[in-house]
This record gives structure tokens, sequence and C-alpha cells, in this order.
């Protein structure tokens, strides 16, 4: 007959292995020998019964059991986490906000939604996070992330039991390097037939409606690069490899940070930044700033719903 306890201490050591895709990996992460790891997997497969991890590649993979133990320990243990920051909070007074941010979002607007959270009377411990926007969805639904901020809202019918907070948008303008800026100014948009220009990969949000105000003006310019990771497209910009768009909103910052200039500006074209939470109703003190903020005129140059 087996067993029909679960140590927890293995069952913690298989996670560890499934997340780092081997035991070496897993044991230089917890400082551990890489026979203890293995040991204390080998009395937890035994303890039930099945396989849980196999070989594929240099890799450990779980096995469909393993899959279906690793669904577990992903709610289990970042609850364990949780337990511990908040008697940590209650110790120290100071509220915890685990942030997503996704890779799209221009960085200067995430800090300007964040900077909210340090003009609360409760000291506010940020832990920010940035990622793909499916990999951060996925993180705030297994309860590892309090709110994601993005560009883009969650598509209606998805699995995932998460709600969109528009926070509010901002019409865009078209930026460059001074050189490059100066030679595509005059006739703008007409100027931009067969100019250098940066834009997002077709998985962003905004990309679509830069190719639709391109389309409109019937204007079909040199496509240089294509970027997931919107500060990775500023550092390109500001190094003069083509012109880029940037929300109105951030206008004197990317003339002083990026020390690009404006080529032109694009009122039709908008870009939307959106909350992402579990709740239909935002609960958590530190986000209710943000949104307290935003809809107060945070952003005078970004307008809201």
């Amino acid at each position: 007959m087996k067993n029909s306890g679960l140590n927890f201490r293995h069952l913690y050591f298989f996670w560890m292995v499934a997340r780092e895709g081997g035991v070496t990996r897993a044991a230089e992460r917890l400082g551990l020998a890489v026979q203890t790891i293995s040991m204390q997997i080998a009395s937890l497969e035994k303890s039930i019964g099945k396989q849980l991890l196999e070989p594929q590649g240099r890799r450990l993979v779980p096995t469909e059991a393993g899959r279906l133990a690793l669904s577990y320990c992903e709610q289990i243990f970042p609850l364990g986490d949780q337990l511990q920051e908040a008697l940590d909070e209650a110790e120290t007074g100071k509220m915890r906000l685990a942030v997503g941010i996704s890779d799209s979002l221009p960085k200067l607007i995430a800090f300007r939604l964040l900077q909210a959270t340090q003009q609360m009377d409760t000291r506010v411990h940020l832990v920010c996070m940035e990622d793909e926007f499916e990999n951060l969805l996925a993180d705030l639904a297994l309860g590892k992330l309090d709110v994601v901020l993005t560009d883009r809202t969650v598509r209606a019918g998805g699995s995932l039991k998460v709600f969109s907070h528009l926070l509010g948008e901002s019409d865009m303008k078209l930026f460059g390097a001074p050189k490059l800026a100066r030679k595509y100014r005059r006739n703008f948009p007409a100027s931009l037939q067969g100019a250098p220009l940066l834009l997002p990969t077709r998985n962003n949000a905004l990309r679509g409606r830069i190719d639709a105000w391109l389309l409109e003006r019937k204007v079909w310019p040199e496509i240089v690069a294509e970027f997931e990771d919107n500060a990775m497209l500023n550092t390109f910009g500001r190094n003069g490899l083509g012109l880029f768009f940037a929300p109105s909103a951030l206008a004197p910052d990317i003339e002083d940070q990026f020390g690009a200039v404006l080529v032109g500006d694009a009122p039709e074209l908008r870009e939307h930044f959106y909350a992402i939470s579990n709740a239909r109703k935002i609960t958590h003190p530190a986000i209710e700033a943000i949104l307290t903020e935003v809809h107060s005129g945070l952003f005078s140059q970004i307008s809201h719903d």
C-alpha cells in the first residue's frame, strides 16, 4: 500500500527541479548537493508510486503525472511566499506590491504610474518584474503578481479570470535623432515615404494602429527594425537608426533622456494603458492609489475615460 502522506520538503525539491530543468541547476539554486536533491526526488516518486520527471535531451521535464503535481506546486509554494510577505508587512508596517510590467509598455509610463505608490502614507515595497504579456498574465492568475501594467486589454472569452482596467490613453508623436529629424520634419507625414522607421513587432497592440495610420496617409516607410521590447526600440532610435513613435505624454522625457527631437504629431494615433487584476473591483490600496492619481490628472497629457 502506498504512503498517502506527502512530504512537502520532497515536493518542494521536485518543484525546483521542474522549474530549473535539472537537478544540477536546482542544487546550485538551493546551495545543496546534487545527491541530496536526487534522493529527495526519488523518495517522493517512491511514496506516490509514480515517475514525476523524465529526461528530454539535456533537461529533466515533468511526466504527465509530474505536470499535474507541478500545477499544484505552482499554487502551494507561492502561497507560502505570500504568507511570509504578509508577516513581514505586519512587522515592518510596509506594504508589498508585486507588479508585472509588459515589455511593450514604455518604461517611463510605468514609472509615472508606480510613482503614485510612493506618495502614500503607508510605505510601499515595490517588486517589479518585466516579461511578455502572456507570461505575466499566467503569473497574475497564480497569485505571483498583484497587478500587470500593459498597453493592451485581455481578450474576452479567455480561460484566465483576470480583468482589464483602462487607466488612460495618449496620442502619439514621431521622434528621431536630431540629424534624422531635421531631414524628415518638413512636409510631415508625406515625408515618411521611404524614411527609416523603427516599429514594435506585430504582436504589439500598437503595431496594427501604426500600420493603419500609415496606410491611410498612403506613405510607405522603410521598416529598419522591429522590437518586442520598447526600451530597446527607444535605444536604437536615440542612436539614429530610425524614427520612432512615442506617447505625447512622454515628449519632454524623450527629448531630455534620449536626446531625440520631434518630427511630427500623430494625434489620430493613440496608445492605451491598462492595469490587469484578478478582480473586477481593485481593492489593493497601492493599486487604488495609482487609479486615483491617474483619474485626478496625474498625466495632464493623457486623456481618460
